[in-house]
């Protein structure tokens, strides 16, 4: 059975990291949040583990208290980031981390995806298969959300203070948290394509370079 192809490079296409265009006040039904993991369960693992956890914090007194450890690592990092040719394309993203880490403790839905385990080895024949694990099924949340009004954006500051957001939200020392995602319907759909370079430029056939 093929697919719609206009409506799936659509959705491959428009799926943003969004910052500024989160609705901070309509409210997310939980079984929406769940539909979406759902379908982030079908995503490929490694050895076929599925050891993907979630932990969706909606409650606003823990939202407050996580969106609180990700401003403070914001504040300690974004000021001392620097790009040696920043773009107006980077200064619209800088722009829009300040603006998130200012507004994350409003965000409805603060979503932390983990794994079991822990990654003591930076070997990539280990972390490849690791984080490939659990970000393939991160993305595919994210699609699903896309496709159902709502926007995200994939951060990983508050990970500066993993142990503190873990002892926070209860989660065991064997388990690794990946990143931090706020979730909320968006303001507006008028999402395009960002503008990126040819691929010709950055494809390879057979051997680098070639």
């Amino acid at each position: 059975m093929s697919f719609d192809l206009s409506e799936t490079d659509r959705l491959l296409s428009t799926t943003r990291a969004v910052r500024r265009r989160l609705d901070l006040d309509r409210p997310v039904p939980r079984e929406v949040v769940l539909d979406c993991i759902r379908l982030s369960t079908q995503a490929p693992t490694a050895s076929n583990a599925q050891g993907w956890r979630w932990v969706v914090v909606d409650d606003p007194g823990v939202r407050a208290v996580l969106g609180g450890i990700y401003r403070r690592m914001a504040d300690r990092h974004l000021g001392t980031y620097e790009v040696a040719e920043a773009t107006e394309q980077t200064e619209r993203a800088l722009s829009g981390a300040r603006h998130l880490a200012d507004v994350i403790d409003r965000v409805p839905v603060l979503v932390v995806p983990c794994i079991t385990g822990r990654l003591t080895h930076t070997a990539p024949a280990l972390a490849a298969p690791f984080y490939g694990s659990i970000l393939p099924a991160v993305w595919s949340f994210q699609l699903a959300l896309r496709s159902r009004g709502l926007g995200s954006c994939f951060t990983t500051l508050h990970l500066a203070a993993e142990a503190e957001a873990a002892a926070l939200l209860g989660i065991p020392d064997d388990v690794t948290q990946v990143a931090l995602l706020p979730v909320a319907y968006t303001l507006g759909d008028d999402f395009s394509p960002a503008e990126r370079g040819p691929v010709e430029e950055i494809t390879s056939w057979n051997r680098w370079g070639d």
